[in-house]
């Protein structure tokens, strides 16, 4: 994996708007929010499959009905190409199952 910087590392954000850009590691961040603790229970164990699917584990947090994740590939040095292809599917999945 190659470590995104300039004109591709933009070009990739632009395919992630909702999810911010962490310039000091390098990496991106998203906040969800769902309905209740069970539903973000939920989104997360179908997120720890498909990470161990695609052995690519993101960094998370939940509170309640919050879900925060990082993504960055530590191997890289910084955000990859399959950190947001991960982001993507992260995106569809979460809307999917009603996070906002």
């Amino acid at each position: 994996m190659i470590k995104l910087e300039g004109a591709a590392l933009q070009a990739a954000l632009a395919q992630v708007p909702a999810w911010t850009f962490d310039a000091e590691r390098h990496a991106i961040r998203r906040t969800l929010r769902f309905v209740d603790f069970n539903a973000a229970f939920g989104f997360m164990a179908r997120t720890a499959l498909e990470a161990e699917r695609q052995n690519h584990h993101p960094e998370w947090c939940n509170v309640y009905l919050r879900v925060e994740i990082l993504f960055s590939t530590h191997d890289a040095g910084g955000l990859t190409e399959r950190d947001i292809s991960f982001a993507r599917w992260v995106d569809a999945t979460a809307l999917a199952m009603g996070a906002s």
